[in-house]
């Protein structure tokens, strides 16, 4: 690991992503500008036309799909060049401008949702048999089903307006995580002194030599106690926000206000947390392993990622991470793997990190152009399944978009971790059949493991913190960094049982994680987990109905709920089956490295 990042400049093109695909020049960016503003203009000419005719009202909404789909380019193209340098100026700015136009349009629009909801029911009755809406009818019997939690055009439209205003504490810890925050220098493993960024941070914790991973602990957990004020003031802000709008439009929590959205039972939710709380000796089981096979006489969170087998070190470069991948993901068929392929080489992929460049890893899929993913490479094999995961998701999008028009296209978040975390599951079982040594196979299962303790048993606790923090703004309780502090230290307890040493430092890990600003988001990492599990094992069993299933799921786009897709792979998820089955191969991962041992 060298000591300094190299700047963006200095990164060669193939392994930066080409966003002049979404936007080709700054004049077609600022033609775009021009043309969406006069877009969002036309919106009065529709107001009170809407229950007029059929036609009319199809008219509308083909306008508006249109105009969605121009803003998410434009919105694509400015968080992506955004998030390739977070401190430069020029792309907050854009960013700014395009979400105010975004509040315009939202205000522009506002009258529409009433107006649908106004027309009588006997017409609308009579509008959905006709061709001109055949397409829309999903769509607005979806409205229709909302139809309790509307307000008046006027409230909407002061509800439009402020949700330009509840998006400051997003956006300040945004520019806080990824932009202002710096860390102090720690000494590396050969003495010399290593920057402690975000990126980096992962691998330092992977280090051998204790020193290291504890220096870079509390390189990293100071800063965030410094500003933990400040931090909870923010979550505070996004919470009461989330509470404001759930209330608003008459939910009994802010949790039914999100998962409302995307049509998903609470009960789903409830089931996750339930069945892990019954089974987290198998976490604990767990801890005691690591904690014996590192032979420490006290575990402790600095020791969570270092790999359990001491004298196998498994590095890999960028190229090597996507040759393993098109080789584990053979059993999804030639057809798949041409389009990683296509992938690979045309430059969808931002690789390494450079300064300023925002933390973490993500895909996202642009209607009419292709899928992109933001990521850190750092040569281990954490990064190369990193990578066969965000590529996970730009297939899902890949299919969704080539199937589905622009109306139906975008799935639902509820499933965006299935197919992501299914790519990681298949190619760690090849790597696992295929290891060469025991010392491998340890390995590989021990990262097997740690997909199941940081993507499964760590986001069901992140869960079980944002719900617990909900209720109890909804109740009108302080959010202080005390009182957080406090909740997350209990529930480090509460999953890592007595074999772990739960350092004070980790009360703060809260405050470092971006989708608790996305309420209700990180259970679907759990659930996603637990679906994926399932989805794998039978394509590894060749079960081809499975198979089949599944790349029918990809394709599905939005067009069913996500309880219907899952069940295209013949899962449900209201029933607590599918995280069991998840959990029970948690177990027998324990088994076998057990076994090797």
């Amino acid at each position: 690991m060298g000591a300094m990042l190299k700047k963006r400049s200095e990164i060669e093109e193939k392994y930066k992503w080409n966003l002049e695909d979404i936007i080709p020049s700054e004049e077609a960016l600022e033609e775009l500008l021009k043309d969406t503003e006069e877009k969002i203009a036309l919106y009065g000419s529709y107001k009170g036309t809407l229950g007029s005719s059929a036609a009319r009202l199809a008219e509308f909404l083909t306008f508006d799909v249109d105009l969605d789909e121009q803003f998410a380019r434009l919105s694509s193209y400015a968080r992506q060049k955004s998030d390739e340098d977070t401190s430069v100026g020029t792309y907050q700015a854009l960013l700014a401008k395009v979400s105010t136009l975004s509040t315009r349009a939202m205000e522009a629009s506002s009258f529409a949702e009433p107006e649908i909801l106004e027309i009588p029911e006997e017409t609308m009755e009579a509008f959905m048999e006709t061709e001109e809406l055949a397409h829309y009818r999903l769509l607005l019997n979806r409205l229709l089903a909302r139809k309790e939690h509307m307000l008046s055009e006027a409230e909407e439209k002061l509800l439009s307006a402020v949700s330009e205003v509840a998006q400051a504490p997003n956006q300040i810890f945004r520019l806080f995580n990824n932009a202002d925050i710096k860390f102090p220098a720690i000494t590396g493993e050969n003495g010399e002194p290593v920057e402690v960024t975000h990126g980096r941070y992962i691998s330092l914790l992977e280090s051998k030599d204790r020193r290291v991973r504890k220096e870079a602990f509390q390189s990293f957990y100071s800063v965030f106690k410094q500003f933990s004020n400040t931090v909870a003031a923010t979550y505070e802000g996004n919470l009461k926000q989330a509470c404001f709008f759930a209330k608003t439009r008459k939910y009994t929590s802010s949790r039914e206000y999100y998962l409302s959205a995307n049509e998903i039972p609470e009960a789903v939710y409830d089931n996750l947390l339930k069945a892990v709380e019954d089974r987290i000796d198998l976490l604990h089981r767990y801890v005691k392993i690591r904690k014996e096979m590192l032979g420490v006489e006290e575990l402790h969170m600095y020791d969570l990622y270092v790999p359990l087998v001491a004298d196998y070190d498994k590095k890999v470069s960028y190229e090597e991470a996507q040759k393993l991948i098109l080789e584990g993901l053979k059993p999804l068929g030639e057809e798949y793997l041409s389009i990683l392929r296509t992938g690979f080489e045309s430059r969808w992929i931002d690789v390494y990190e450079n300064p300023g460049k925002r933390s973490g890893a993500y895909s996202n899929g642009v209607y009419g152009v292709h899928p992109y993913v933001l990521m850190s490479f750092n040569g281990g094999m954490s990064s190369a399944l990193t990578l066969a995961h965000e590529m996970g998701h730009a297939l899902h999008s890949w299919y969704s978009f080539h199937e589905q028009k622009a109306t139906y296209a975008h799935y639902k978040i509820f499933v965006a971790e299935v197919a992501s975390t299914c790519n990681e599951i298949l190619m760690l079982r090849h790597l696992i059949s295929n290891a060469k040594s025991k010392e491998e196979k340890m390995f590989l299962i021990n990262q097997m493991l740690e997909k199941f303790r940081g993507t499964f048993f760590r986001q069901a606790m992140f869960a079980e913190f944002e719900w617990k923090s909900h209720q109890m703004c909804w109740e009108g309780i302080p959010l202080t960094k005390d009182v957080l502090c406090k909740l997350y230290h209990e529930l480090n307890v509460k999953y890592f049982g007595e074999e772990m040493i739960v350092d004070p430092e980790i009360d703060f890990e809260w405050e470092r994680i971006p989708h608790f600003y996305r309420p209700f988001y990180v259970y679907q990492y759990s659930t996603g987990f637990a679906a994926a599990t399932a989805v794998a094992g039978k394509i590894l069993a060749g079960d081809e109905t499975a198979l089949k299933g599944y790349f029918e799921f990809l394709k599905g786009g939005c067009s069913m709920t996500p309880i219907e897709l899952l069940k295209l792979c013949g899962l449900d998820m209201e029933k607590p089956d599918v995280v069991s089955e998840a959990l029970d191969v948690f177990e027998t991962l324990l088994d076998e490295l057990e076994a090797c041992r």
